[in-house]
């Protein structure tokens, strides 16, 4: 079986650097991303399994990058799951209306978000 191949698009190198160390148990491939323009090319360039994006980040936020990967034919598969502070009910609908298929609250313990992980790879 092939490794599942997980991009992380984060800003924050203390929140990349938390994200990266919980994903490490899952013995998937990571690819790192620090901003939306990033991640949206290295989703288009590496098809990743998984995408775990932040909101609030330079260049473009993970709402426009999520919107991106999702109405892109070639990316339009890739799960996305939005990380993030923005985590009130109207922002969880927001992310869903993007084309996220969930949104972990930050902050979050390991069990949350492993259990989305493990929902989609």
């Amino acid at each position: 079986m092939t490794a599942q191949t997980i991009l992380v698009v984060e800003d924050d190198p203390v929140q990349q650097s938390r994200i990266c160390e919980i994903l490490s148990q899952t013995g998937a491939n990571i690819i790192l991303a620090n901003n939306g323009k990033q991640g949206v090319e290295k989703a288009s360039s590496e098809k990743p399994d998984l995408i775990l994006m932040d909101v609030v980040m330079p260049e473009v936020d993970g709402f426009s990058a999520c919107r991106q990967i999702t109405a892109n034919t070639d990316t339009k598969d890739i799960p996305v799951v939005v990380v993030s502070s923005k985590n009130q009910e109207a922002d969880k609908v927001w992310a869903q209306l993007q084309g996220a298929r969930a949104l972990v609250g930050k902050p979050f313990t390991e069990e949350e978000l492993l259990s989305q992980v493990n929902q989609f790879i």
